[in-house]
């Protein structure tokens, strides 16, 4: 099986895991307990945070240790929000967001905020004109994505947080596909508050990052807890947090090697479906584009057929679209952007990592190509008995 879905997840490293082994062995303590061991695994638990912080120019106060990006996202903007809402109780979110941040703000809506959710642009963007157009008195958090999973835009952090700094509203960021792969710096990015996944950068699953500027007043969403200072329930998975810091701290010494590499690898899997005659569609941003993620497009051919004919080759990649009870749901951010919902349910993500061969990516277009011939073969059988 050729593997093309790291934007999904990436296999853990060999020195992430050699990290968690020595970590769960040799500093087993809970970092709450008073004796030398708990307090030798709770300095350990300290380093890693000023690690993270140092590689987010952020305050180490202001990083929280969690179960990874979709509890980053719910702890962040729920916490805000509510901390804030005696200022208002008005929200902005991107269309296309991440699942966890949809729900988050669903909930918030059920509780009485309102909530704008603004469309991207053709090019999969969310223009700083567009934020601050959407800006009201009462606004007090926004949320845009940093890197959109299934197109790969990216968003200009920066000036979206100038924006909003100079109106003291709140800004949370999902970097979750872009840590590890772009610099993320939170003063620069005028971010409040963002949120990290260990597993998309070779990391162990169950592991993430949600930081929240000091400054900022916030509510827990589970008070009277103890760990995290009082953020976040439960004994902290010190193993799987110091086997994070590692891969972060490879990712982000290969990052611009690996940037290049990946250039590389699209180009070859692109080429060869062009030396095959594969008429395709490329979802892609014209000037911030993040290489590791193809959003592709087939007329015609919807995309959750497409995956599995691939599947049955041997080729994973996903699908914008998600399955719920029988029915494909087109992908939001190719209807956010202007795309058809026949389009929409056509998207193919396919996402490549370092590990990926320049070999296993020409392989990769053939199977694609011939699950592209097959599912268009299949497509015309069936309409031949309509």
């Amino acid at each position: 099986m050729i593997y093309l879905d790291y934007a999904a997840t990436t296999p853990l490293s060999e020195h992430a895991l050699t990290t968690y082994g020595e970590v769960s062995r040799k500093v087993f303590a809970n970092t709450m307990s008073l004796h030398d061991d708990g307090s030798r695994a709770s300095r350990l638990l300290e380093l890693c945070r000023r690690n993270i912080a140092e590689r987010l120019n952020a305050d180490a106060n202001g990083i929280y240790f969690t179960s990874g990006g979709s509890e980053s996202n719910q702890l962040a903007i729920e916490g805000l929000a509510r901390a804030h809402a005696g200022q208002g109780k008005h929200l902005i979110m991107a269309e296309g967001e991440h699942t966890s941040v949809v729900s988050t703000f669903e909930k918030l809506k059920k509780d009485g905020f309102s909530v704008t959710v603004l469309p991207r642009n053709s090019d999969g963007e969310i223009t700083a004109k567009a934020v601050e157009k959407a800006v009201r008195k009462e606004t007090i958090l926004v949320s845009v994505d940093h890197v959109n999973s299934e197109t790969g835009a990216i968003q200009n952090i920066a000036a979206i947080g100038d924006i909003l700094r100079k109106r003291k509203i709140l800004f949370h960021c999902d970097t979750v596909q872009s840590y590890g792969k772009l610099p993320i710096d939170v003063r620069a990015m005028h971010v409040t508050s963002l949120s990290v996944s260990s597993h998309k950068i070779y990391g162990p699953k169950g592991v993430g990052v949600c930081y929240i500027n000091p400054k900022a007043a916030y509510q827990p969403l589970y008070p009277g807890t103890a760990h995290e200072r009082g953020v976040r329930p439960g004994t902290v998975n010190l193993p799987g947090i110091a086997a994070f810091v590692t891969a972060s701290q490879d990712s982000y010494e290969k990052a611009e090697k690996n940037i290049e590499y990946v250039r590389r690898l699209r180009k070859i899997f692109v080429d060869g479906l062009n030396r095959r005659k594969i008429h395709f569609v490329m979802e892609q941003a014209k000037h911030r584009q993040l290489p590791h993620i193809l959003a592709l497009r087939i007329k015609g051919v919807e995309g959750q057929q497409l995956m599995l004919a691939a599947n049955r080759r041997g080729l994973a990649v996903s699908t914008g679209s998600a399955c719920q009870a029988g029915s494909h749901r087109p992908s939001p951010t190719l209807l956010s952007m202007g795309r058809s919902e026949d389009e929409a349910r056509e998207l193919v993500r396919v996402s490549f990592g370092e590990t990926t061969t320049e070999e296993e990516a020409d392989r990769a277009a053939r199977l694609f190509a011939e699950a592209v011939s097959e599912t268009v073969q299949t497509m015309r059988m069936e309409q031949s008995f309509i």
